[in-house]
């Protein structure tokens, strides 16, 4: 489990094909790695991934290829990659329970500034619009935010000069996608309302 606060960005420095997807080694970009073992979770980009080397600042890890087919940039070498190391249960939860498993892919509609914030809209796929609640949370990149605005194929979040500096989001630019996971709260709702005996 993650809390969605980027703790550092990396960058994907080599990528090694593998018969069932590739080996990504990814520098730490000053992520303390002092106490992270191999089999440990990283979140990179939103995306639960388990360490299977670790040495000096760099840290390799496997995807498979399902993984890469319904996420956003984890193969691409001089790609820069959102970092959080797996939450202990005496963390603060400054931002919210993230489980690392992305929901889907959503495309970047509109990026503009409001004052020293940044607007950012985002089109997510339709399946998940449901989930999505105005002053709730979703996970964009690896990144918790609090959704502002919902219309019928689209939420907006505001973008805080801090978040900008301490992520990867000051890179991002219009029909860029991202990676998605919606509030675990509003799966498990979604369930029990299913499940419900009537």
């Amino acid at each position: 489990m993650f809390t969605g606060i980027i703790e550092a960005v990396g960058e994907i420095k080599k990528i090694i094909p593998l018969e069932n997807g590739v080996r990504i080694e990814i520098t730490s970009g000053g992520l303390d790695l002092s106490d992270l073992r191999i089999g440990d979770s990283i979140a990179t980009n939103g995306v639960c991934l388990t360490i299977t080397t670790l040495m000096g600042n760099t840290i390799s890890m496997e995807v498979s290829r399902e993984t890469l087919s319904c996420t956003q940039s984890l193969d691409t070498r001089g790609g820069r990659v959102n970092l959080e190391k797996a939450m202990q249960l005496s963390d603060r939860i400054n931002g919210h329970l993230v489980s690392g498993h992305v929901d889907g892919v959503g495309k970047i509609i509109k990026l503009e500034p409001a004052g020293e914030s940044y607007i950012l809209a985002i089109r997510p796929p339709i399946a998940l619009m449901k989930y999505i609640a105005k002053k709730g949370s979703i996970t964009v990149n690896g990144v918790s935010l609090t959704v502002n605005l919902i219309t019928k194929d689209e939420f907006r979040v505001n973008l805080i000069p801090h978040t900008l500096a301490a992520t990867t989001f000051k890179e991002l630019k219009k029909d860029m996608e991202v990676n998605l996971e919606v509030d675990l709260f509003a799966r498990y709702l979604e369930k029990f309302l299913i499940s419900a005996p009537r």
